[in-house]
């Protein structure tokens, strides 16, 4: 688990991530992935100068199934922005953190 980073699971990811005030930014990740491995200083980064504005949280897939198939999932890291209970964007694969930060900036 990275730090600043929660951890959600198919039970509460309704509370965690479709309940949740603040816009939450889900990276649907994997143990066996390292591009996944490689973005974690990149969301821990985001989430304690963003925290204000933005939830961060990570999915495990391999041990959710239920959420990685309900929102389709194929490929890791997979993020998706969710406002308002609802999926506003989603992008595939690992990015630097300045590349992430523009990409949020309309859902910010």
């Amino acid at each position: 688990m990275v730090t600043g980073v929660t951890d959600v699971t198919d039970e509460d990811f309704e509370a965690e991530v479709i309940g949740a005030e603040l816009p939450v930014l889900v990276e649907f990740t994997a143990d066996w992935c390292p591009p996944c491995r490689q973005m974690g200083p990149v969301l821990k980064a985001l989430a304690s100068e963003e925290g204000d504005r933005l939830k961060v949280v990570q999915l495990d897939v391999d041990s959710n199934p239920e959420t990685t198939n309900a929102y389709k999932v194929l490929s890791m890291p997979t993020f998706m922005v969710f406002r308002g209970g609802e999926p506003v964007k989603s992008m595939v694969g690992a990015r630097a953190k300045r590349r992430l930060l523009e990409e949020l900036s309309d859902v910010l």
